[in-house]
């Protein structure tokens, strides 16, 4: 990673300016006429990603010419477009030449918020610096208005199309008395989804009882869920209501409930057909209206076939079933999530960490979190504690990171191309002639290619 930018802290930290430009002298009466945000300068392409990714900038005042083509647009045009990609709400200027409008044009087709034609007037730049953070500051309030009203679920984060399906079936369901069963893996939020459903029903004002079926010890099981009376057993030396009787108008949670014995299944699938209880050690039957929401991370069809899960009760608690995906499968959460546990841990510690910086993020991104967003929060909270910098790094939180994919199209179809070549020619052992063949070229083709690429072959041809 490179750290080659350079960061100057000053008045307003809520707004960031991020400056590209690889003329120290201007480079320098910018950023300090622009002092009263937090300004971030970048003098080529890869300094310029770093800093988008470490400290996302509302607004990006970008050169076209960069080196090593000061003089071309190349380096710039690639700058704008990856730099939308990884920050696509940015608002992003380009300067250019007085004889650059089709330059400018064309940044402003690919994205660019607006242009300025150099020289630099530095009074005439900052209105429109001012009124691009203006601009994205109206478009952020505008976003957020739009998923308060998509989503109204407490404590959950996401970007992801398929959490989203998720949330608009919790927030439809939540008004009804429908049985819910919560399938993922551990770790995915299930009590947080089960709490959601619960603020959003008209139970709401009654209790949320969570019980944690695989914490319980199987002879207590069913005194923690319906009660006892006094003397039921010993020890038992006052009746005492069991969690379903103390959540009557409210919502049980119950957490792993593949993990329920086979007895207390049949007295849960009673309570569901009748609405009603008996207390350990008690003749008389009480009727409560309390909603069940179920969760697992077991295959509960499985448990049917083998017997470990009656049918009937697996019918009962999935009236209505709600699967929740993976973080794995959830990457654009990833660094989301990350981003949020990170802010609220060092708010909460009063720790002065910035954020993660790029190599900490791609690691985020390629990790598979087999532990899911408790593994997540884990691996935070220790970077947290134990960092002594101001950005998180991958070492911070013990993962390791591959090497970048260059995102320069270029680049890529280079790479594809000596990769195809390379994997060719050793598939057909080095037969030049073989290997056209397979890649559907000709055999003055494929030479100009082990030329271009400088690959050593010692060709053969049939």
């Amino acid at each position: 990673m490179n750290d080659n930018f350079e960061e100057i802290s000053l008045k307003n930290k809520s707004k960031t300016l991020l400056i590209v430009e690889d003329d120290i002298g201007l480079q320098t009466q910018l950023k300090w006429h622009f002092s009263d945000y937090h300004v971030v300068v970048a003098a080529n392409l890869d300094d310029s990603i770093a800093a988008i990714r470490q400290h996302e900038p509302q607004v990006m005042v970008q050169d076209l010419g960069l080196p090593p083509d000061p003089d071309g647009v190349t380096v710039g045009f690639s700058l704008l477009q990856q730099a939308l990609e990884i920050n696509p709400h940015m608002k992003l200027i380009v300067m250019t030449g007085n004889d650059s409008n089709e330059h400018a044009l064309k940044a402003v087709s690919l994205g660019a918020y607006d242009f300025y034609s150099k020289p630099v007037n530095p009074e005439t730049l900052a209105l429109i610096v001012q009124r691009a953070f203006h601009m994205h500051h109206l478009e952020s309030k505008n976003r957020a208005f739009n998923l308060s009203k998509s989503s109204n679920l407490e404590g959950l984060i996401t970007s992801n199309e398929k959490m989203l399906t998720v949330c608009r079936l919790i927030e439809r369901v939540a008004p009804t008395s429908a049985t819910c069963l919560l399938l993922g893996e551990s770790g995915t939020g299930k009590e947080v989804l089960a709490k959601s459903l619960h603020a959003l029903s008209p139970r709401n004002d009654n209790p949320f009882v969570a019980i944690n079926c695989a914490a319980l010890p199987e002879n207590l099981f069913e005194s923690e869920l319906f009660g006892y009376e006094k003397g039921a057993f010993t020890g038992a030396i006052k009746t005492t209501p069991g969690k379903f009787e103390l959540a009557d108008g409210g919502t049980v949670f119950l957490d792993e409930i593949g993990e329920m014995p086979l007895l207390l299944q049949s007295k849960l699938l009673r309570f569901l057909q009748e609405k009603v209880i008996e207390r350990v050690g008690g003749r008389k039957l009480i009727p409560l209206d309390t909603r069940i929401v179920c969760a697992t991370n077991r295959n509960l069809e499985e448990m049917m076939a083998s017997g470990d899960f009656r049918e009937d009760l697996y019918y009962r608690i999935a009236e209505i079933q709600i699967d929740i995906p993976p973080l794995r499968e959830r990457n654009s959460d990833k660094v989301l999530l990350a981003r949020y546990l990170l802010k609220k841990y060092t708010q909460e510690e009063k720790l002065k960490i910035s954020g993660f910086s790029e190599d900490a993020i791609n690691a985020i991104e390629e990790y598979s979190w087999p532990g899911n967003i408790r593994e997540l929060k884990n691996k935070i909270t220790r970077a947290a504690i134990m960092c002594d910098q101001k950005y998180i790094h991958a070492t911070d939180l013990g993962l390791k990171t591959k090497e970048q994919s260059p995102l320069n199209l270029k680049v890529i179809r280079k790479n594809a191309e000596i990769n195809a070549l390379k994997k060719t020619l050793s598939v057909t052992n080095n037969n030049i002639s073989a290997a056209a063949k397979l890649l559907g070229i000709t055999l003055p083709t494929l030479y100009d290619l082990i030329k271009k690429h400088n690959l050593q072959v010692d060709a053969k041809i049939n």
